[in-house]
């Protein structure tokens, strides 16, 4: 295998544009070689070209497990080495789940969680040592210290951050399914990251960042969509937002962040008690439907 940089690998999921591009422009100030990937080869072309300083680009579908690993193995083969991997790809329907159908169904299911496993298993794989031809050593913001396996394999180590979603941790009417595929990612990750403790694995970490609904691509065309209110009951964060979410568990790995904290802490009372959750369920969608209906009339929020 042939390295061609000294620069520590990173791969963003669906980076092509919004959340994900602005992820993969952090990894790249960080001293990164980032590979952007989306469904989209054309935005991630651009966006690569847009990112510069190496940064590499392939047309990924994240269900397909197989072209998942053909970009890990490329990010490898430039760099060296994988040592941040941020699954961020997914996608949002809403609607009642009754009134979607099958495929849409699993859509979300396999985009957003079988996506997400995808990735978290090839990041892995390279991590532990497992993967024949991974590079060891260490890079800015990889997570934990070293720490003999079992089955013995002793890999370089890194950190995998999952972009879940405050749907991931209470009821959300009008994007069940949405929230449904959020709540697998959780427990998803928090089982694996359960997994390699127990596998006496130490140097790989796995976050959740969970945000409030966010202003990009994904909500652009949701404004007139009453099912989604729910996404603008809170704070409408902005991707620069997560971002600096993302690089401080970057530097000090958590395996779930909440954007913003209260609105974590409201999402987890709400679930540990179902009835003042679903009571307090039709105050928030309403509250969410004025900001909709504020953010038609100004085309989008202020700038902050």
């Amino acid at each position: 295998m042939t390295t061609t940089t000294t620069r520590p690998g990173a791969l963003v999921t669906g980076a092509g544009r919004g959340l994900g591009r602005a992820i993969a422009g952090l990894l790249a100030d960080r001293g990164y070689l980032v590979m952007v990937t989306d469904l989209s080869g054309e935005a991630a072309t651009a966006a690569a070209a847009e990112l510069g300083r190496g940064a590499l680009r392939a047309e990924v579908d994240v269900r397909d497990r197989a072209q998942v690993e053909r970009a890990r193995d490329e990010l490898i083969a430039a760099a060296g080495s994988l040592q941040v991997w941020v699954n961020n790809a997914g996608v949002l329907v809403t609607g009642p789940a009754w009134e979607q159908s099958e495929e849409q169904h699993k859509l979300h299911l396999d985009v957003n969680t079988l996506g997400t496993i995808n990735g978290t298993v090839a990041a892995i794989d390279v991590m532990r040592g497992a993967r024949t031809g991974s590079a060891t050593g260490s890079g800015p913001g990889a997570g934990g210290s070293s720490a003999a396996e079992s089955p013995p394999a002793t890999g370089p180590g890194g950190h995998i951050i999952n972009i879940a979603s405050l749907a991931g941790l209470s009821a959300v009417p009008g994007e069940a399914v949405y929230a449904a595929s959020k709540h697998a990612v959780l427990g998803f990750a928090g089982s694996t990251l359960s997994d390699l403790r127990l596998a006496g694995v130490r140097n790989i970490d796995i976050s959740c960042v969970c945000p409030d609904g966010i202003w990009t691509p994904m909500l652009y065309d949701k404004l007139e969509d009453p099912e989604a209110a729910m996404s603008f009951s809170g704070v409408l964060l902005r991707p620069e937002d997560v971002v600096r979410a993302v690089g401080k568990v970057l530097d000090a790995p958590r395996p779930v962040v909440t954007l913003p904290a209260w609105r974590g802490a409201l999402a987890r009372v709400g679930a540990a008690f179902p009835r003042f959750g679903t009571a307090a369920l039709p105050l928030l969608a309403a509250q969410g439907r004025r900001v909709q209906k504020k953010l038609l009339r100004t085309n989008g929020p202020a700038r902050r």
